[in-house]
Formats: structure tokens, sequence, C-alpha cells
């Protein structure tokens, strides 16, 4: 008899541990998930704010100063993919330029994560690829990659390793001992991204990088590109005349309109991620398509 009350007592006292066990999880279950809330909301913070940023250019003429942009106001996030998309004239190139500090605008002012542009261009932390690679035929595929860091002073075994890297992130492995002039044109692009990443820099800027690739190795670098957008969690601003390469690239499309250039639009991108060849059949995809088609109607 007393062994059957002992039983019991033994089982109750388990049971309430077991139910205290459950309560606990369940709070820390909920003390995770606003932790992960939180979290989410201090990672989505302005990386590059741009206020009431203009250019003019002097007027070759001798008459009124040309306006390239007018009153650029535009909040860019932390990690944020995003396509400043618009016409030949609407200033998209001269905005680039002047986040990375290439070009110091009329008026308004730009600040990256609190600092001047010049602050981030002299601390590494933009990496910029333009429209042509800009290689040295004269340096090996590795070299190339490397000159930046050369340039900072780094050690070669800290140089080498990241080279390395650089060339399995863009698919290189095997070429790294190759000259410019041995690669097509997307390879020659692919090593121009690895130049740029290779400093780790903070934002990537891109100033239409593919347009002067044919079409079947423009699309194969833009499943590339968000590859390595996926793995390294970069900043990227980047520019484009392509409808259809800014909605398959981007998170959000500034529009701007020519003469002078302002923002006409911003569209956020809502298409799923990853994506790939297959969301350029989607529905949703034509969709953003004819969005910002409409949006350049009157401009």
């Amino acid at each position: 008899m007393k062994l059957l009350i002992k039983t019991k007592i033994i089982i109750s006292i388990v049971g309430g541990i077991i139910m205290e066990m459950k309560k606990s999880k369940e709070n820390l279950g909920d003390i995770e998930e606003k932790e992960h809330e939180t979290f989410n909301i201090k990672e989505i913070k302005t990386e590059i704010k741009i206020e009431n940023v203009s250019m003019r250019y002097p007027n070759k003429n001798g008459g009124e100063p040309v306006t390239a942009l007018k009153d650029i106001n535009l909040d860019i996030k932390q990690g944020e993919f995003i396509s400043l998309l618009g016409p030949s004239g609407c200033g998209k190139t001269t905005l680039l330029r002047i986040i990375a500090d290439l070009l110091q605008p009329t008026e308004g002012r730009i600040t990256v994560r609190g600092e001047t542009p010049r602050d981030i261009r002299l601390k590494k932390k933009y990496g910029i690829v333009f429209q042509n690679p800009v290689l040295y035929d004269w340096r090996t595929v590795r070299r190339n990659i490397c000159m930046p860091m050369e340039l900072m002073g780094l050690k070669k075994q800290e140089r080498t390793q990241m080279v390395t890297k650089m060339l399995d992130l863009v698919g290189l492995q095997e070429f790294g001992k190759r000259y410019p002039y041995e690669l097509s044109g997307g390879m020659q692009q692919r090593v121009g991204i690895a130049r740029a990443l290779a400093i780790d820099p903070e934002i990537l800027l891109m100033d239409e990088p593919f347009s002067a690739l044919d079409e079947f190795t423009r699309e194969k670098l833009h499943v590339d590109l968000l590859d390595i957008w996926t793995q390294t969690k970069k900043t990227v601003v980047f520019v484009t005349h392509n409808i259809s390469e800014a909605v398959f690239l981007s998170d959000k499309v500034v529009v701007l309109s020519p003469h002078p250039g302002r923002v006409s639009a911003v569209i956020n991108i809502d298409i799923p991620r990853p994506r790939n060849m297959e969301s350029k059949q989607s529905s949703e995809f034509y969709d953003y398509i004819t969005k910002i088609r409409n949006s350049f109607e009157g401009v």
C-alpha cells in the first residue's frame, strides 16, 4: 500500500516537472520568436540615404547649365538589391557615380551608414563593376583579381586565399592562370565582379555590367549574380535600361524619367526567392514588366 502511494507521488511529481518543462519550452519559443522579430527589425535599416540630390553640368554652348538630376530622394536598405532603371539621359549612371564619390552633386547630400560617400570610398567599402571589366591584358586572371588587394597592402598569403575564394565564387576555378584575351566576354565580366568583391566591400555598385553581352550569356550571369548576392549578402545598386533584367534581379526597381532625371516610380518586386529561369515564365514576372512599362507612359 505504501509502495503504491509512493509510486503515485513520484508519478505526480514527474508529471508536474514535465508540464513545467513544456511551459518553459513554449515561453522560450515565444522569447526566441520575439528576439528573431527584433533582429529582423534591426537588420532592415537604411544603408544609403539620398536627400534632395540634384546635378547640373555646364553647358558646352555657353547657355544655361544642363540638369542631369533633379531632387532625388531615396532610401536603400542594408542587403537590398536595387536597380536604377531608365532610358538614356535619365541620369542613372550619374546617380551611381555620385553614390560612389566619383562625382559631387550640385545640391543635396548622400549618407552611407551616417558617413559621406568619400568616407566609404576611402575605407574601401565600395566595390564597383563597370560596363567593361577593364582588365589588364598582361596580368593573369588571378593577378587581375589580386590587384586591389596589392594596392591595399595585404599580405601575400591573404591575397592568395582571397583570390582562390573569389575564383570559386564566380566559377572560374580552372581559369586563374589564363589571360583576359583568352576569356569570353561573360568570363571577363565575372573576373570584374570577383575583383570588385575581393576587398570584401559592404556595397556593390554595378553600372550596366551585362549590357554588352549576348542574351544567352546575360541570362546565365543573372542567375550567377543572384547566387553570389545570396552568398555574400551585399547591398547592390545596379544600373540598367533593361526592364526584364531589373525585375528578375531586384528587390526594388527605381524608375527614373529623363530631362532632367527624376524618380517617377519605386516598385517593390515580391517575386519569391531564390529565383531561376522559371521565375521569368510566371504571371507575376510579366505583371511587373507591364507595371513598369506603364510607369513610363507620359514620361
